[in-house]
C-alpha cells in the first residue's frame, strides 16, 4: 500500500501493490479539508472517502475542484455528510458503521458513529472511520477500535477534542504494526506531538512514522 499525505487528514491511498488487489487496484483520497489544497489537482482518483462534515475534513470548493479533474470518481461518506453534498448537487453514497463495499475489488468498511466528544454542551455530530483492503484503519475524529488487526494506523494526534496520552493509549490500544500522525494541521509547530509518541509507541514494538508532506511511502 502507498500512502501520500497531502497534509491534516486529506491521505492518498494507492491499494496496486496490496497483495491480492484488483487489477491496477484504485487509488483513494480521505477527507480534502481546508488545511490542503494540493489535492484539487490530483488526477487518476477512483474514491473519496469523507468522514464528517468539519471544514477541516470537508471543503466544498477542494471537492468540487477534485471532481472536475476527476469525473470518474466515487464519493463516499455518511448520512449527515451527504445532507451538506446534496444541497451543492454532488453525487455520492452512503457507508455506515458496520456497512461496506467493495471498492474495484478492493474492500472498504464502515465504523463508528459519532465524533468524539469536544464539550458535554455540544452534541457530537456523525463521524465515521474506514478499515481499507484489511490493512489501513483511519477513523476520522474519533477513537474508535475496529475489532480487530490493524496493520497501519491513520493515528490521530491533536484536536480540541483530544490530549495526545489520548491518542498515544489508542494506538497501545489497537495495537498496529505502524503507525503515523493525521489531524496535526492545526499546528503551527509539531513539535512534541511528534516526538513524544514514537517512544513511548516503539517500547511497545509500534512503529510510529512522520510522513513528509507530497512524498510517497510504501507500507
Amino acid at each position: 500500500m502507498k500512502i501520500t499525505k497531502f497534509g491534516h487528514c486529506c491521505m492518498l491511498i494507492d491499494t496496486s501493490t496490496v497483495l491480492g488487489a484488483r487489477g491496477n487496484g484504485v487509488r483513494i483520497l480521505t477527507d480534502p479539508g481546508m488545511y490542503s489544497t494540493q489535492q484539487s489537482e490530483v488526477k487518476n482518483i477512483d474514491f473519496v472517502l469523507i468522514t464528517h462534515e468539519h471544514a477541516d475534513h470537508l471543503h466544498i470548493d477542494s471537492l468540487k475542484a477534485l471532481l472536475k479533474n476527476n469525473p470518474q470518481v466515487k464519493v463516499i461518506t455518511n448520512r449527515s455528510v451527504g445532507a451538506l453534498l446534496k444541497k451543492d448537487g454532488i453525487t455520492f453514497s452512503v457507508v455506515e458503521g458496520g456497512q461496506n463495499f467493495d471498492a474495484n475489488g478492493v474492500l472498504i468498511e464502515g465504523f463508528g458513529k459519532d465524533h468524539a466528544l469536544m464539550h458535554t454542551s455540544i452534541s457530537p455530530i456523525q463521524n465515521i472511520g474506514y478499515f481499507i483492503a484489511n490493512k489501513l484503519f483511519y477513523p476520522g475524529d474519533a477513537f474508535t477500535n475496529p475489532g480487530k488487526q490493524v496493520e497501519i494506523l491513520a493515528l490521530p494526534v491533536a484536536g480540541p477534542w483530544m490530549k495526545l496520552s489520548e491518542a498515544i493509549d489508542y494506538a497501545l490500544e489497537i495495537k498496529p504494526a505502524s503507525c503515523f500522525p493525521v489531524h496535526d494541521g492545526i499546528l503551527k509547530s509539531p513539535g512534541s506531538t511528534h516526538l513524544i509518541p514514537p517512544k513511548v509507541l516503539g517500547a511497545k514494538g509500534i512503529k510510529f512514522t512522520v510522513l513528509e508532506i507530497d512524498k510517497e511511502y510504501e507500507f
